[in-house]
């Protein structure tokens, strides 16, 4: 360890599910760093989650989604000013790898770390950092997070570790649902239309299970298929409106979770709260399995490099090895 660090900047810009599995390494941070001062760079939208996030002294936003959008010079030369008052940082770590995070990284300060150029999807990245860990990027997600953080501050996260460690997000609602049945949610919603198990297949889960299942949507149209599984489950029922921080608390106060790979069903996982990940045209590289969160994956082959969006093999998973693996998590047998 270097006990020169005193102040901390992560960069981890987007999207939800991959900042739900970098926040686990702040834990790590602070045991080993117990005075540093931890502060974290993200999109605006994201801002509410990490608020959540005990071991953090600040969250600093940007909006580089809506200077590409409104192709604004203006918003863009705010968003260069902001990032340019950050600074005094004694490292700074690039745990996206992108060419946008590690410029962003760099505006920030000089000490910049991130993954080499054989490590990351845009090697370009590589000429904004100061020092680099290796790391191949078929690794699982989750370990490289932790490998690099743990190369650029001089201490190891262990399996071990991440098997027993604590809820990631602190909870600011409490959700009480009934006990007289064990509590499903179901994440239904995805970033791509392939990624997403069908709404048919999903009913027959809710039937097969008879208990009491809560269908998570986000966006409208999830919520129209949402609606259509609660009209034909008398096991289901429409979960409300959930803003981030409430989604937290409402997936923490589940028994098991079953969805696509996709942000909320990696909150299940953050907050040690069994899961069921359904995975077609992405692998089990995507989570970090425990005896209480598994991955279950369609027959496709995958190119992590090259990512088929138009692979809608995960309808292909049955629904009887769904169930058979629910049962195991919610009763043991």
């Amino acid at each position: 360890m270097n006990k020169d660090i005193k102040k901390i900047a992560i960069v981890r810009l987007s999207a939800l599910g991959d900042i739900v599995n970098s926040a686990v390494v702040l834990q790590f941070i602070k045991e080993n760093y117990p005075d540093a001062q931890i502060e974290w760079i993200t999109e605006e939208v994201f801002s509410p989650i990490l608020e959540l996030l005990p071991q953090l002294n600040a969250v600093h936003t940007i909006n580089l989604k809506r200077v590409k959008k409104e192709k604004s010079l203006q918003l863009l030369k705010e968003t260069l000013q902001t990032l340019k008052k950050l600074n005094n940082f004694d490292i700074i770590i690039d745990m996206q790898g992108l060419i946008k995070s590690a410029l962003v990284s760099r505006l920030i300060g000089k000490n910049t770390h991130g993954f080499d150029k054989s490590s990351t999807r845009e090697s370009l990245a590589t000429l904004f950092y100061k020092s680099t860990s290796h790391i191949s990027y078929e690794s699982n997600v989750l370990k490289r997070n932790a490998f690099i953080v743990c190369d650029a501050l001089g201490f190891k996260i262990s399996d071990e570790m991440l098997l027993n460690k604590q809820a990631i997000f602190s909870v600011s609602k409490k959700y009480e649902l009934p006990k007289d049945k064990k509590n499903v949610a179901f994440v239904i919603g995805a970033s791509w239309q392939s990624k997403i198990y069908p709404k048919e297949l999903i009913v027959e889960l809710c039937n097969a299970l008879k208990e009491d299942a809560y269908i998570i949507w986000g966006s409208e149209k999830e919520k129209r298929s949402a609606e259509w599984i609660v009209d034909n489950s008398k096991y289901a029922t429409l979960a409300p409106s959930l803003e981030l921080t409430e989604l937290v608390a409402y997936i923490s106060a589940m028994d098991l979770l079953i969805g696509n790979d996709t942000g909320p069903t990696h909150i299940a996982w953050a907050q040690n709260i069994a899961s069921i990940t359904l995975l077609g045209p992405t692998t089990t590289r995507m989570i970090y399995e425990t005896p209480k969160n598994i991955g279950l994956k369609s027959p496709s082959d995958v190119n992590i490099l090259k990512i088929d969006k138009n692979d809608y093999s995960i309808k292909e998973i049955h629904s009887e090895i769904i169930i058979t693996q629910a049962k195991e998590l919610l009763y043991g047998l």
